[in-house]
């Protein structure tokens, strides 16, 4: 797949306020300071799209992107170019939030995740650096549950040796397989250098044309 155009659309308190259009999402979602907007920007090859922050839990509403817009009475042949939408969900577990809106923003992630028909698949991202966290693995048990099609993308993979990284993917992955029977697709990413951008596009890519051919 090739981006062509990305573009900030909206952002929504609600999940009744996201974009009425009937084109695919793939939402992307992570603990606080895991490098969801640097994904983000590194993935649409526009470093100035998704705004970052050194601040944890900056993201609090639901963003739209509108990635390849068609042209005004002009539609994409291939089903894998056509428009869809990138969305960028807030961060959950961050510590220093009030317990009231830690709840407001866990009904409005869940609220996302399970009534968005639109929604196509969840990308969670997990930094690669750190040992299996328990939030997240209690929120792909959740996801498991709930039956939500997911994938997952461990970030920041040029801050660890490439040994060091291998074995880190691997034990997370055993780790899993110790509730899962068949794992979610996994991607290795660096925002700094591109790595994975290719493989994960081209995923997309190929769950947007399946997705629009049915």
């Amino acid at each position: 797949m090739t981006i062509r155009t990305a573009e900030y659309l909206i952002s929504s308190a609600k999940v009744e306020q996201c974009p009425k259009a009937e084109l695919p999402e793939y939402a992307f979602i992570g603990r606080s300071n895991v490098g969801k907007s640097s994904l983000i920007n590194m993935l649409a090859d526009n470093n100035k799209l998704a705004k970052t922050s050194a601040t944890p839990g900056k993201t609090i509403l639901i963003n739209h992107f509108l990635i390849n817009r068609a042209p005004e009475g002009k539609m994409p042949t291939s089903p894998a170019d056509r428009p869809w939408y990138l969305v960028d969900l807030p961060g959950y577990g961050y510590a220093k939030r009030s317990k009231k809106d830690q709840e407001n923003f866990e009904h409005m992630i869940s609220s996302y995740i399970l009534e968005r028909e639109q929604m196509t698949l969840l990308f969670l991202l997990i930094d690669v650096r750190l040992e299996p966290q328990k939030i997240d693995l209690e929120f792909i048990e959740w996801l498991g549950e709930n039956g939500v099609p997911f994938a997952i993308i461990f970030t920041k993979a040029d801050k660890v040796s490439k040994g060091r990284l291998g074995g880190n993917v691997q034990h997370y992955l055993k780790e899993l397989s110790k509730q899962w029977e068949e794992l979610p697709p996994h991607f290795v990413t660096s925002s700094e250098n591109s790595m994975g951008r290719e493989e994960l596009l081209q995923y997309i890519g190929e769950v947007n044309g399946m997705v629009q051919e049915a």
